[in-house]
């Protein structure tokens, strides 16, 4: 049974779906040579931030939907042609999420082990935060070398507004 969502969960949920989507965008304009770039004293790179944000959304949704969890075929994304993988189940992913959102009561149990159970709505508030701190480790990645096209600005709350239409 799904409820009615509140406007302001809502918002939350299309704004995470709609960063994510214009971050992966904004990957897809620069060179696969990117993907290799790393902060400073982090040996995670936006290839592999990418894939993990992408794959982490894959596996929020199936905790909260109960759908088969699917690895991405890749622990990091070196190409093109993978970003659009990535891109595709982080949409696909965030659209699942969106929906569970209707349903923020109850426990969820991660499918890859049963004895690991959390309250859904620390699953739903964590998918939020999860997506928001790994698409700010990519800006500081790509800033650090000097590539300033992803601005965090540009990805706020303020920016979906305007995107929408509807105003911040």
């Amino acid at each position: 049974m799904t409820y009615p969502i509140d406007p302001t969960s809502d918002r939350l949920f299309r704004h995470m779906a709609w960063a994510n989507a214009q971050t992966f965008a904004v990957l897809a304009s620069l060179p696969a040579t990117t993907f290799a770039a790393c902060e400073p004293g982090n040996d995670w790179s936006v290839g592999m931030i990418t894939a993990h944000l992408a794959e982490a959304a894959t596996s929020y949704a199936s905790r909260l939907d109960g759908m088969p969890y699917a690895d991405l075929p890749f622990d990091r994304v070196s190409t093109h042609a993978e970003l659009a993988i990535a891109t595709a189940a982080c949409a696909g992913a965030d659209a699942r999420i969106h929906v569970a959102a209707h349903t923020p009561a109850g426990v969820v149990t991660r499918q890859d082990d049963p004895t690991l159970t959390r309250a859904r709505a620390t699953v739903l508030a964590q998918t939020i935060h999860h997506a928001t701190e790994h698409r700010a480790q990519i800006a500081g990645a790509l800033v650090a070398h000097g590539i300033t096209a992803l601005n965090l600005d540009d990805l706020d709350v303020w920016a979906f507004g305007d995107a929408e239409g509807l105003g911040a």
